[in-house]
């Protein structure tokens, strides 16, 4: 059965809209009258905007701009904004190919015939083609690095504890017993006084060379 595929009948005006819609005011509604007075938009190509963004979901049923229409305002996000737009209206081309916008225009081209079923020289598959490229060049189909956050699920890395030096050396004693070699340098005073020397080595052996 042949499915039917967003598009306008002047297809660079979408670009208008998309352009004008980042500088104007979000309404409350989006109708033909906003599209006329602050879009300036006029006649047919005018009206036939608020359509349309239905259909990509920048604005619901009732005329109220969804999320994507306010995230798409966002220089930031907007590329975001209309990648998604785009994958919510030509789902048809996305369960066909799930990277039909990367694809050439003749091939795109071909999907679409494919899947609405009209002929080659059917002027709505081009306007298909043609709005679709104007609103790919807004898009941005990379996620945002930024935005990626890491899920972890039972291997999640636990945050190293803060342990003393002392509690290491004794819990690697107890299990491992790993030995450990120490280096000492000594810096004896200039003396003659045999007691100073055995004062220093007595503290030596108590607290360096003890296995407690």
């Amino acid at each position: 059965m042949a499915t039917s595929l967003p598009y306008l009948a002047a297809p660079g005006s979408i670009t208008t809209a998309l352009t004008k819609i980042r500088s104007a005011a979000t309404p409350e509604r989006v109708t033909t009258d906003f599209v006329t007075t602050k879009l300036m938009m006029k006649g047919g190509t005018g009206a036939a905007i608020p359509p349309f963004l239905k259909k990509i979901n920048f604005v619901a049923s009732d005329g109220t701009p969804t999320e994507l229409y306010k995230t798409f305002r966002n220089p930031n996000t907007g590329g975001r904004a209309v990648a998604d737009a785009i994958k919510f209206g030509y789902q048809p081309l996305l369960e066909a190919n799930e990277y039909f916008y990367e694809l050439p225009d003749s091939e795109l081209l071909a999907l679409i015939l494919q899947i609405t079923g009209l002929d080659s020289q059917n002027r709505v598959a081009k306007n298909v083609l043609s709005t679709l490229n104007n609103l790919k060049s807004f898009a941005s189909f990379d996620e945002n690095p930024e935005e990626i956050k890491p899920s972890y699920g039972s291997d999640k890395p636990e945050k190293p504890k803060e342990n003393s030096g002392k509690d290491d050396r004794r819990k690697f004693d107890s299990n491992d017993r790993i030995n450990l070699t120490y280096t000492i340098n000594l810096n004896l005073p200039a003396t003659s006084d045999q007691a100073v020397f055995n004062a220093i080595f007595k503290s030596l052996k108590e607290h360096l060379l003890s296995n407690e």
